[in-house]
């Protein structure tokens, strides 16, 4: 049995046991310290600068639903708004009683009337001259003054060049310069109408000679009556603008609504007008300053808890600025991305594929930091829209639905169909909501799900975005390391062609650490491409390592110190090569880790035997290190330990290879090097067992009979 125990800090994220907590660490403040509060600040005035465009009512409310916060009462006098119903019945009302403008151009009478007494003057000078009509020659002045008044009278009323196709009784207005009358068709004159009146009212006047002016008269007669759009449109606008929209008014003080009570259709207009005064009060200096000082708040307090989620739990992140930024970049880009659709576009934050956050971080990361981060971005996102809980609710069952499914990106069947599943959900959810809402599915609205069905189609934008992440931020995901572990890969195969006994001692090592990762619940896919690649520095010395040698050793030829110096340069060598290669840094830890800072026990040893006078210096015999963190570079160690140890062994038994494996185990613990893991007592022992489990296999071992009597 294991006699040593790991330490319990977990420096990396939550497990088994319990945290240790350092008491100083609130107390002092570095400066790498200093940087990543100064970028959670950033993020938070980035986000809290776009809620000036969207500051929203704080109720949300639905006709028919009961009111779910503590009464109301009115702060101000407000006027309450007419229903929308009401509002168009008022203005079909006034449009009924609109009648078309008509406008008479004094123009044409002013000529007529000019026309009128140059013909006038002439016909009785003509008279005088021939000495006929002496009625007129005797007064001509009543008779000009006649013919200027009918024609006055006349073009004043309007005349029509026909009669419209109309009732008689039908109502006009008529406009005359800046006075407008109401008439009907009756009494409009046509040009025959206008005619009929001379001949008729002529006669009977008191004139002496009344025919000598009819013709006269007869033939100034025009229409000046026609119809005018735009006098008709600014009469409609006018009267339209006089229809109030307001039905009424709430006092200061009096109760809107109570808590608990049921939204009727004449609180759900007071609610709406509430609103409207509310909206209009943001524009107010100081209220606008203290509600926007609550939407500062409340990002402030969301990016905070992120932050002491990423300290506590996975510090890793929090420590490197390169991954917090990355971590931090979510909220804020989908805080843009909200603002932006609800503002400047006619569609709504449904459209907006949240999920493609949780998705790309559980892929780089852990399901429950996918998850957590998932739910600041959609609390962030439910601050700049106004789709209410429905949304918010909504958006976050689909993240909880993308962290079961435990959606496969090299699996593109699989992945479809998880987006099929996503689907259902938000289908399912937003089914639940209406029928809570509106009571019957008659209402449904399909648009909803059409947006939905956009916004899981959009998803698919994560997998072109996880290639471009990678580079950017350093990361490696799953679908680089599948590539890597291509055995065609140049370094692969470099290693297959100068240090075969290497490779398949990478191939062991993989296939050991790859099966104890999956029953600890470790990333398998990450530690079996670094066992491929952990000694790819053996290829420039292949020969001096004893998996590739086939005859001579050529150990024989060195002293321990230059023996010592060309084993442990394999790492260094390694880590030169990766890089050349352009592994990910992540895979470039393993091979820095996989041995730690141990010594090599066999040429220290013989060192020591063959100088016993001299002072040894023990770093010429230790590997650099780190030592390992993950709890996959651990298992490297482990496995590449154990794996390399073992084959020492001929044809153990069962035990044998139990108490050997327990003492490779036991070394690394009794050295230090599992000091900074974070691997449980649990997980360590899960290793143990499926190392063994591993190792008897590929050495066949025998049964131990018991002796003969």
């Amino acid at each position: 049995m294991l006699k040593s125990c790991l330490p319990l800090s977990d420096i990396y994220g939550p497990q088994e046991q319990p945290l240790l907590r350092n008491k100083n660490r609130l107390t002092s403040i570095t400066p790498a310290e200093l940087l990543r509060w100064s970028l959670g600040l950033a993020a938070v005035v980035i986000i809290s600068l776009l809620y000036p465009n969207n500051l929203k009512f704080p109720y949300e409310f639905e006709r028919g639903q009961t009111w779910r916060y503590e009464s109301l009462y009115a702060p101000k006098d407000f006027s309450v708004l007419k229903s929308p119903e009401q509002l168009e019945a008022d203005l079909a009302a006034v449009e009924e009683q609109l009648t078309p403008v008509f406008r008479i151009d004094p123009e044409i009478g002013r000529l007529a009337r000019q026309e009128f007494l140059e013909d006038f003057n002439e016909k009785v000078d003509s008279a005088i001259a021939r000495n006929t009509f002496p009625s007129i020659q005797a007064d001509p002045k009543a008779h000009r003054l006649y013919g200027l008044r009918v024609l006055d009278k006349i073009f004043s009323r309007g005349i029509l060049d026909a009669q419209p196709n109309t009732s008689p009784t039908q109502v006009v207005s008529i406009a005359n310069g800046n006075e407008f009358r109401e008439a009907t068709w009756a009494s409009v004159y046509t040009l025959a109408d206008a005619q009929r009146f001379l001949t008729d009212s002529l006669p009977y006047s008191d004139l002496g000679a009344p025919d000598f002016i009819l013709p006269l008269l007869d033939d100034r007669l025009r229409p000046n009556l026609s119809y005018s759009d735009s006098l008709t449109q600014h009469l409609r606008s006018q009267s339209l603008s006089l229809v109030s929209p307001y039905a009424g008014l709430v006092e200061a003080g009096s109760l809107i609504i109570a808590d608990g009570s049921v939204i009727t259709d004449e609180i759900y207009q007071q609610l709406l007008s509430f609103r409207e005064q509310y909206n209009e009060d943001l524009g107010v200096g100081s209220t606008f300053t203290w509600v926007f000082a609550g939407y500062a708040l409340l990002t402030s307090l969301v990016i905070i808890l992120l932050f002491l989620y990423l300290r506590y739990f996975y510090p890793l992140i929090y420590k490197r600025p390169q991954k917090l930024i990355f971590i931090l970049m979510w909220p804020v880009l989908y805080a843009i991305l909200v603002q932006t659709i609800e503002t400047k576009t006619n569609f709504n934050a449904y459209l907006v594929p949240f999920c493609i956050v949780p998705i790309v971080i559980r892929i780089f990361f852990a399901e429950r930091l996918a998850f957590f981060v998932h739910t600041c971005v959609v609390l962030i996102g439910s601050f700049l829209t106004n789709l209410g809980y429905e949304f918010t609710f909504l958006s976050i069952l689909a993240g909880i639905a993308v962290v079961i499914m435990d959606i496969d990106m090299r699996d593109w069947s699989r992945y479809f169909k998880s987006l099929i599943y996503l689907f259902g959900v938000y289908a399912l959810g937003y089914l639940g909501l209406e029928l809570i809402k509106e009571g019957r599915l008659s209402d449904l609205d399909f648009t909803t799900l059409g947006w939905l069905a956009i916004d899981v189609f959009l998803v698919l934008l994560a997998y072109p975005l996880i290639p471009l992440l990678e580079r950017v931020f350093g990361l490696v995901s799953p679908i680089t390391l599948v590539e890597l572990s291509d055995m065609n890969r140049p370094l692969l195969r470099e290693l297959a062609l100068k240090a075969p006994g290497t490779l398949q001692h990478s191939l062991n090592v993989a296939n050991m650490a790859e099966q104890a990762a999956r029953r600890i619940d470790a990333d398998a896919l990450l530690v079996k491409t670094a066992a491929l690649y952990h000694d790819i520095g053996k290829v420039a010395n292949p020969e001096f390592f004893i998996e590739n040698q086939s005859g001579k050793n050529p150990h024989d030829d060195l002293n321990n110190l230059e023996s010592a110096k060309i084993i442990i340069g394999h790492v260094s060598e390694g880590v030169k090569m990766a890089k050349a290669a352009g592994l990910p840094q992540l895979l470039i830890q393993f091979i820095r880790t996989h041995h730690g800072n141990t010594r090599t026990e066999y040429f220290y040893r013989n060192y020591l035997k063959n100088h016993p006078e001299n002072e040894v210096d023990e770093s010429l015999f230790r590997y650099p290190g780190p030592r390992p963190i993950s709890k996959e570079e651990t298992l490297l160690m482990l496995a590449d330990s154990t794996e390399a140890a073992c084959k020492s062994l001929k044809s153990p038994t069962e035990e044998e290879l139990t108490v050997f494996i327990d003492k490779i185990f036991e070394g690394k613990l009794t050295g230090g090097q599992l000091a900074e893991s974070k691997l449980s007592f649990r997980e360590l022992e899960v290793c143990r067992t499926v190392f063994r489990n591993i190792l008897k296999s590929v050495h066949h071992v025998r049964i131990s009979y018991p002796d003969s009597k």
